[in-house]
């Protein structure tokens, strides 16, 4: 069984985006931008393990052990189409990862795109949640960044089973320490920050570019760490579309412009 939230299925895409979620969050939280990709850029959402299609799945509670099932995920997906790999937060940390994993055995992603992440060897300047705070302290400071599901109180189990898999998440990001001086990836990156984002402040985003040998751009926007979510998300999605096709000159430029769907 797949894990991906597959909106739309081509069988020869001009680009496979695939696309990480945020600490707490699933595949659902980024349908939105199958609305504002080409019409034939095949997108593939992942559900970690504990959510989505694998809610019955216990979480998991280490980047190595993230990386290492989503590269089996992802992996089969490499096939030659051009391949991009997005992730926000702590989707970010994975997108990277997996990128590495996939070069280290085979064909990598050509493109990966960071949001709200610093880059490796940042890690002091980042503001993270603590994951062993009490649910109500916890719970105010992911508020406070927004992103946040609605009506989380609503239903007690479903708070009980959020805060389960945020506390999880958490500790991956905060425990993860990447093995520094590796050599930088094949594939372009690009970094997005906001500048409100005390998460992931914009000072920790530029030394990214010492992630990799190809191409590297940083995309600066106005607002904190989800500035992107609801009515921003047509304009991000257009300049994580120009990223994609300016890194990836084997797409033709016409298919670059975004295509609204019913999806």
């Amino acid at each position: 069984m797949s894990h991906f939230v597959r909106p739309r299925e081509l069988e020869n895409p001009a680009v496979r985006l695939v696309v990480f979620h945020h600490a707490g969050g699933s595949a659902a939280s980024y349908f939105p931008l199958t609305r504002h990709v080409p019409a034939d850029w095949d997108v593939l959402l992942l559900d970690l393990p504990g959510r989505g299609k694998r809610h019955a799945q216990p979480a998991l509670e280490t980047m190595d052990e993230i990386v290492a099932a989503v590269a089996e995920d992802v992996r089969p997906w490499a096939d030659g189409t051009p391949l991009a790999l997005f992730g926000h937060s702590l989707g970010a940390v994975v997108a990277h990862e997996t990128a590495r994993a996939l070069e280290a055995r085979g064909p990598g992603p050509g493109w990966v795109g960071v949001s709200g992440r610093g880059a490796p060897g940042h890690e002091v300047l980042m503001r993270l949640p603590d994951h062993g705070s009490a649910d109500a302290d916890l719970i105010a400071r992911l508020r406070s960044m927004g992103g946040m599901p609605e009506r989380l109180d609503a239903v007690p189990e479903f708070r009980d089973r959020f805060l389960r898999l945020v506390r999880c998440d958490l500790r991956a990001v905060a425990e993860y320490r990447p093995r520094a001086h590796r050599p930088p990836l094949a594939a372009s990156l690009t970094a997005f920050g906001a500048a409100q984002d005390s998460w992931a402040p914009v000072a920790s985003m530029a030394a990214w570019a010492r992630q990799t040998r190809g191409r590297f751009s940083e995309r600066v926007y106005a607002g904190g760490h989800f500035h992107f979510l609801g009515s921003s998300f047509e304009a991000f999605a257009a300049d994580l579309v120009e990223e994609i096709t300016t890194a990836l000159p084997a797409v033709p430029a016409v298919r670059s412009s975004a295509v609204h769907t019913s999806a």
